[in-house]
Order: C-alpha cells, then sequence, then structure tokens
C-alpha cells in the first residue's frame, strides 16, 4: 500500500478515471451494436448521429484516439451505407 499522500492521490484519481474511461468505451460499443442490429436505414441513419456525437466526444476527451474514433466513424458509415443501398 502506498505511503506518500500523493501516491494516494494517484490511486484515487485512476480509479475514477478508470470508471469514467470503462463507461464510455461500454456507451461505444453498445451504440456500434446497435448500429448492426438496425434493420432499416432510416433507425440506423439516427443511430449513426448519435454514434458520432459519443465517438467524437470520447476521442476529445482521450479516452480514444481520435484516429481510432474517425476509423470507427467511417466503418459505422460505409455499414449504414450498405443498407440504404440493399433497401433501394
Amino acid at each position: 500500500m502506498a505511503h506518500h499522500k500523493s501516491a494516494l492521490k494517484r490511486i484515487r484519481q485512476n480509479r475514477k478515471r478508470r470508471l469514467y474511461n470503462r463507461a464510455n468505451k461500454r456507451m461505444a460499443k453498445e451504440i456500434v451494436k446497435a448500429i448492426r442490429r438496425a434493420t432499416s436505414f432510416e433507425e440506423a441513419n439516427e443511430l449513426l448521429k448519435k454514434a458520432y456525437k459519443i465517438f467524437d466526444r470520447i476521442s476529445a476527451r482521450g479516452v480514444i484516439h481520435k484516429n481510432n474514433a474517425a476509423n470507427k466513424k467511417s466503418k459505422l458509415a460505409r455499414l449504414v451505407n450498405k443498407l440504404k443501398v440493399s433497401q433501394a
């Protein structure tokens, strides 16, 4: 166990950040799953807008890298566009 005040504070900060990061990553995974389950283009497109907001927010806050967020958004957009083409 840590004996210094600064080490104890660091432990508290790390715990808080870990929980924050886990919650945000879980939220991102759930929105991706929801988009993949979507059957109509309209539904998937609405979810895609929410996903963009989520990925932008967590990349800005340092939970994931900005390029990682860009890759995920790009893949989801391609998936949604495939739905649009298949329904046309």
